[in-house]
C-alpha cells in the first residue's frame, strides 16, 4: 500500500518507521525535515491512504488550509480535544472527510520504543470495520492491532490520560510514594470513565489498551512529555519554563483546559483535571494535593 504519514514529529516518524516495513511509505509536514522518504506536502496528500500525526490544536486549521477530500482513507494518530471549540478529533475530521473513511489509533505506545521495534499492542477504532481491518493489515509483526467500534471512547481515553499523566508527574515530583501513585492512577481511570459515560463511551474501552493501558504507561514514565510537565510543576517551574525545556508539544496541557471547560458546561465531576488546570495556572502543587485530599 502507498501510505503518507502527515506530521513529522517523533510519533509521526515512529509510525513511518513501522509502516514502511511492509508498505510503500512516505512522510511529510509543513516544515521540511531531513528524513529519508520525506516529500513535499502536496505530493503526500495525493496518496489514497493518509495517516495524520499532527497537533490536535492545529488540526482544524491544517485541514482547512491544506486538505481536499478525494475519498482518502484516513488513520488519525493524534490525541486530544480542541481547546477553542471543545470538539473531539472525529468531529473535526468529519467536517473534511466522510465518517466511513476515518479510523483512529490509540493504545500504550512511546515513539522511542516503536522506532526500536519493541513489541506493543494498539487499537484501531472506526465505525467502518473494513477500513479498520485494512489499516490493521499495514502494521509490522511487532505491533499487535486490535479493532474497536467505540471511537468516542478511544478518543476520550487518548486525550484524558495525558491530563492524568501530568498529575502523575506531580505525584512523583513531590515524592509521594507508590501508594499515592497507584491511588492517583486508579482514581484517574474512574474520572476518565465518568467523563466518557456522558458521551456514550463503552466501559470496556476504559479497561482496555486505549484506557488503562495507555494511562498506566504515560502516568508513570519520564518518557511521557506530559509526565515531565508534572515533574516540572512539582519543582516550582512555570509552565512556560517547562515547555521550553521539553521543546515538544505536551497535548495534556491544552486538553486539561478543554476537559474542564466541557465538564463545567455539562456538570461532570472532574476533580483531578480541575486541579491540573489550577497548577498549570500557577497554583502550588502541594496546595493542589491538599485540596484533592480534602474533597468529599
Amino acid at each position: 500500500m502507498k501510505i503518507a504519514v502527515i506530521g513529522a514529529g517523533k510519533w509521526g516518524q515512529a509510525l513511518y518507521s513501522a509502516l514502511k516495513i511492509n508498505n510503500d511509505c512516505i512522510i511529510s509536514s509543513r516544515t521540511k525535515r531531513d528524513i529519508e522518504g520525506f516529500v513535499e506536502l502536496d505530493k503526500a496528500l495525493e496518496c489514497d491512504y493518509l495517516l495524520f500525526s499532527i497537533s490536535t490544536q492545529k488540526t482544524h486549521e491544517f485541514l482547512r488550509s491544506n486538505f481536499k477530500a478525494k475519498n482518502q482513507k484516513i488513520l488519525v494518530a493524534s490525541k486530544g480535544i480542541d481547546t477553542v471549540s471543545g470538539e473531539f478529533l472525529h468531529e473535526i475530521y468529519s467536517k473534511f472527510a466522510p465518517s466511513e473513511n476515518l479510523a483512529f489509533l490509540s493504545g500504550p505506545s512511546f515513539a522511542s520504543e516503536v522506532i526500536q521495534g519493541l513489541p506493543c499492542a494498539l487499537v484501531i477504532s472506526s465505525k467502518n470495520d473494513e477500513l479498520a481491518q485494512i489499516w490493521a493489515s499495514t502494521f509490522p509483526s511487532f505491533i499487535k492491532p486490535y479493532i474497536s467500534y467505540d471511537v468516542i471512547g478511544a478518543e476520550i481515553c487518548g486525550a484524558y490520560k495525558n491530563v492524568i499523566a501530568i498529575a502523575g508527574g506531580v505525584c512523583a515530583g513531590l515524592g509521594l510514594g507508590q501508594n499515592a501513585r497507584a491511588s492517583l492512577i486508579s482514581r484517574g481511570l474512574v474520572e476518565m470513565a465518568r467523563f466518557g459515560e456522558h458521551f456514550g463511551a463503552k466501559d470496556e474501552t476504559f479497561l482496555g489498551l486505549s484506557g488503562a493501558g495507555d494511562l498506566f504507561l504515560t502516568a508513570s514514565s519520564e518518557l511521557s512529555r506530559n509526565y515531565r510537565v508534572g515533574l516540572g510543576l512539582a519543582s516550582g517551574f512555570s509552565l512556560d519554563e517547562i515547555l521550553a525545556q521539553i521543546g515538544e508539544v505536551a497535548e495534556g496541557v491544552a486538553t486539561a483546559y478543554a476537559i474542564t471547560k466541557i465538564a463545567q458546561q455539562k456538570a461532570i465531576y472532574t476533580p483531578i483535571a480541575s486541579q491540573v488546570v489550577d497548577m498549570l495556572g500557577g497554583k502550588d502543587a502541594k496546595e493542589a494535593l491538599k485540596d484533592l485530599l480534602k474533597r468529599r
